[in-house]
């Protein structure tokens, strides 16, 4: 299957725009940068990992997609308790992770078995 074609890729991918321009106006340039990184980490390891051959390598790539939702929904957390973030988006953002890691959660088992 395509991984364009994957809701949660999908999902994933809207998610990170909405990341990436929510946080233009956060000037902690450090911490900014590192919840992109962690962003642009699940659709870049789902993608990466729906290429591969085997389904042991795709989990593996997608259990990485998984850790980074579990990386950037505690960096929203921290973002929202230090202001970085407005409440409604940040809260969104991190509802959409939870979301997110059960999706990949079901895939990787659907992989497995």
């Amino acid at each position: 299957m395509e991984f364009e074609r994957l809701k949660v890729w999908q999902r994933s991918k809207v998610l990170a725009v909405d990341v990436f321009k929510g946080l233009e106006p956060c000037r902690d340039f450090g911490f900014r940068d590192q919840v992109r990184r962690s962003v642009l980490s699940v659709p870049s390891n789902i993608a990466e990992g729906m290429e591969r051959r085997g389904s042991r390598e795709k989990a593996q790539f997608l259990w990485i997609a998984k850790a980074s939702c579990g990386e950037l929904r505690t960096q929203l957390l921290i973002g929202l308790e230090l202001g970085y973030l407005a409440d409604e988006p940040g809260r969104q953002w991190i509802t959409e992770t939870r979301e997110l890691s059960k999706m990949l959660a079901g895939l990787i088992k659907a992989i497995s078995d």
